[in-house]
């Protein structure tokens, strides 16, 4: 599997990495460690809830390796002719002018204008030009785009 990352999040995904190897397991060690002080570990609900977490951090430090071995770097398209991942666009719904960047969808964030590849609004944009109208399905109706700039 591939992950499409920026530069930036492909950083922040290693910091991550890194802060969940050394600090996550030191924390978790602590935490361990302290429960067995408890005595019974059969009937130690700290015990148990460090277990527990110590399962989720080290599944995290596994998908993290994952992303970072099969990271596809997103660059910034130099590419205006068609829309592709790492495009900024700007287009046209009614009377609005909305602008997106097209990322991965590690690095979606809707609520700032990044938009997934994978979602139904990137996927309808990705390698239409400018001048193209792309109609999507929404709950409340078709909305209709018009691709007016392409970055």
């Amino acid at each position: 599997m591939q992950y499409h990352l920026t530069k930036e999040g492909l950083e922040k995904s290693k910091i991550e990495l890194e802060r969940c190897k050394k600090e996550g397991r030191r924390e978790i060690a602590e935490r361990l460690k302290r429960a067995k002080e408890y005595g019974d570990l059969s009937e130690n609900a700290e015990y148990s809830e460090a277990k527990e977490s110590q399962t989720k951090l080290e599944d995290r430090i596994f998908e993290l390796e994952q992303i970072i071995r099969n990271v596809v770097l997103i660059k910034k398209s130099a590419q205006k002719e068609n829309v592709g991942i790492g495009s900024t666009i700007e287009v046209k719904k009614g009377d609005k002018i909305l602008k997106y960047t097209i990322v991965g969808s590690r690095e979606a964030k809707p609520e700032i204008s990044l938009i997934s590849n994978e979602s139904p609004l990137g996927k309808a944009f990705l390698n239409r030009k400018v001048g193209d109208k792309v109609e999507i399905n929404t709950p409340n109706g078709k909305v209709e785009y018009k691709i007016v700039k392409i970055e």
